[in-house]
Order: C-alpha cells, then sequence, then structure tokens
C-alpha cells in the first residue's frame, strides 16, 4: 500500500491541468478589463491566446501519442508560459495595471514557467519518474 505522502503522478498531472485551465480563466478575465484602444485590443488578444493556450497544450501532452509528441507539447507549453510573461510585464509597463493588480498572474504565470521549463529540462527523468510508456 502507498503512504499517502508519496508523490503521485496521475494526480499532480490531473492537478496541473485543473491549475492551467484556472489560470487560462483568469487571463480571459484580465484581458477583458484591457483598454478598448486598438493597442489594447492587440495585447487582449495576445495575452489571451498564449494564457490560454499553456492549458490546451498541457492538456494534449498528457495525451500524447510518443515520447517526442509529449516533448514538444511541454515545450510548447513553455514557450507560451514565457510569451504570456512578456505580455503581462507588457502590461505592467504601460500603466495599464500595476503589479499588485495582476499580481496572482504574474506569480502563476512565472511557476508555470518554470515547471514546464523543468519537466522539459528533464524529459528522459520525467518519463521513468512518470513510468510513461508509449
Amino acid at each position: 500500500m502507498k503512504n499517502d505522502s508519496e508523490y503521485n503522478p496521475k494526480k499532480f498531472a490531473i492537478q496541473l491541468e485543473e491549475r492551467t485551465l484556472k489560470f487560462g480563466v483568469s487571463i480571459i478575465r484580465l484581458s477583458s478589463k484591457l483598454p478598448s484602444t486598438t493597442e489594447g485590443k492587440i495585447v487582449r488578444n495576445q495575452i489571451t491566446k498564449s494564457g490560454t493556450s499553456i492549458g490546451a497544450n498541457y492538456r494534449e501532452a498528457n495525451r500524447a501519442r510518443s515520447k517526442a509528441d509529449f516533448r514538444n507539447k511541454i515545450k510548447i507549453c513553455e514557450g507560451e508560459a514565457s510569451e504570456t510573461q512578456y505580455w503581462l510585464k507588457i502590461i505592467i509597463e504601460i500603466n495599464w495595471k500595476n503589479k499588485k493588480e495582476i499580481e496572482f498572474e504574474y506569480n502563476e504565470c512565472s511557476e508555470l514557467l518554470a515547471i514546464f521549463t523543468t519537466i522539459a529540462k528533464n524529459t528522459k527523468q520525467f518519463y521513468s519518474f512518470f513510468n510513461l510508456k508509449f
């Protein structure tokens, strides 16, 4: 019988899917509060696409057909998280929102970026740790 404190990879995957979903919803809510100027619409579109793509691609990674497919989807998650962080910094720099107002999104994005960067860098260990078989 497994100890409750033992790491459960399937539970981790489900929790990360839920976490990225909540993050995507939060990004959509944030983007709806951006200005309706031409520039605001561009940033709104970009951050919504990149912020929601993280969860969509992670969901696809969990259903990958091969190790290469899995790694590719994880790298996409990493890239989309990085892009979302960029747009969050733009929003702060332009003073559309201050860092305190978007603290959750900024911190969560930074954590997601770190998670996906780690998974991407350690793909081989990740496969063995999660007992992934393709």
